[in-house]
């Protein structure tokens, strides 16, 4: 990838593992909601998409109830939640040889800018970013293509010159939309399935690969080259 200069990376399920507190999170929402999940397990599926979403969906809930729900979410996220995250193994390392090698990076990310600035400070990676996007307060700007071309826009950067890291199938679409390059990331949320069918460009196990892909230390073709 020698035209590579700038890399986006999704935050939940490609630096950051969080499934435990955003199921916290939406567990405590429901809880004031009055709504009952029997199934804890499927609700690893609003890692990735914007919460409003994933709320008004599953639970069949109006605008105005899914808003509701997304603020009780964001009082016990605020407090807890973010916090009850880890760092994917090695993703420090390959984000610093990455800013080393004079990549600029970036954050692109459906969770409020604000939680992921404070998640990036908490593990003391922010610095390695340039700039932290995602999406606005009010649900707004919370489209991946649209966090994607505003980020673009904003920085005045080259499709031709950049990569979007994601797990989700909302990165890959998000980067086609903007004709960019992607890599997903396996060891994340989505499916290998998922990011196939999404045509994704490369595929990676693990944050090594990542490194491996982007830097092009070994001979690496576009998905079947990359084995699940």
């Amino acid at each position: 990838m020698e035209k590579i200069k700038n890399i986006l990376f999704d935050l939940d399920g490609t630096i950051i593992e969080p499934q435990e507190g955003i199921i916290n999170s939406i567990l405590f929402a429901l809880n004031k909601m009055d709504i009952r999940e029997e199934n804890h397990q499927e609700l690893k599926s609003f890692i990735g998409p914007p919460l409003i979403d994933s709320f008004a969906t599953r639970y069949h809930l109006n605008t105005e109830k899914a808003k509701k729900a997304v603020n009780y979410y964001r009082q016990y996220f605020s407090k807890r939640g973010m916090y009850q995250t880890t760092l994917y193994p090695d993703i420090t390392k390959v984000l610093g040889r990455l800013k080393d090698e004079n990549y600029n990076l970036f954050i692109a990310t459906s969770k409020p800018t604000i939680y992921a600035k404070k998640i990036l400070i908490n593990f003391k990676i922010f610095d390695l970013f340039k700039e932290v996007t995602g999406s606005n307060l009010d649900n707004t700007r919370r489209d991946k293509t649209e966090i994607i071309g505003f980020i673009l826009k904003t920085y005045g950067l080259d499709p031709n010159g950049t990569l979007m890291i994601g797990d989700r199938k909302f990165d890959i679409i998000g980067a086609k939309n903007n004709a960019l390059m992607s890599i997903g990331a396996v060891y994340g949320h989505g499916s290998l399935e998922e990011l196939q069918a999404e045509k994704v460009d490369f595929l990676a196990n693990n944050c090594e690969e990542l490194y491996t892909i982007i830097s092009n230390k070994k001979e690496q073709n576009p998905v079947d080259g990359c084995e699940s």
